[in-house]
């Protein structure tokens, strides 16, 4: 199903590459894509007013089963970037892509993708179908 267009489905985030994240050959660390990633999703999930909190809250948690990147070009010390999330996928899971630019040329330099499902916090039970509370949250009658 296409998602309504709407916003509150897509973030951008303006991050400056610190020195802690870069890796003895001068590039940011592979591994620290994933945490750009993260800061990009939670603040999309916070657009929606489902965060991890409210998550939580709901009863439900949503561990990430699948996880891609794509590493285009390298990310630097102090390179200022742009991080965007988008939800791609809500009904029976929740699929968010990624894309990360230079924001002073707008080049992509990375793309990537998380996928979470919803799992019953109760009875740790996954859940094969997204549960109502985040179509509610997205705004979405089926």
């Amino acid at each position: 199903m296409n998602l309504p267009d709407d916003p509150r489905f897509t973030t951008r985030i303006v991050h400056n590459i610190p020195f802690h994240d870069i890796d003895p050959m001068g590039v940011v660390w592979h591994g620290n894509y994933f945490r750009y990633f993260e800061i990009a999703r939670e603040a999309l999930l916070n657009q929606i007013d489902y965060g991890y909190r409210a998550m939580q809250a709901s009863g439900y948690v949503w561990p990430i089963v699948d996880t891609r990147v794509k590493y285009i070009a390298p990310l630097e010390f102090e390179q200022r970037i742009h991080i965007c999330a988008s939800i791609e996928e809500y009904e029976n899971r929740l699929r968010i892509g990624y894309q990360i630019y230079d924001a002073n040329s707008g080049k992509r330099m990375t793309t990537g993708y998380t996928i979470q499902v919803a799992v019953k916090e109760s009875t740790k039970e996954m859940n094969f179908v997204s549960p109502p509370v985040l179509l509610e949250k997205m705004g979405i009658t089926l």
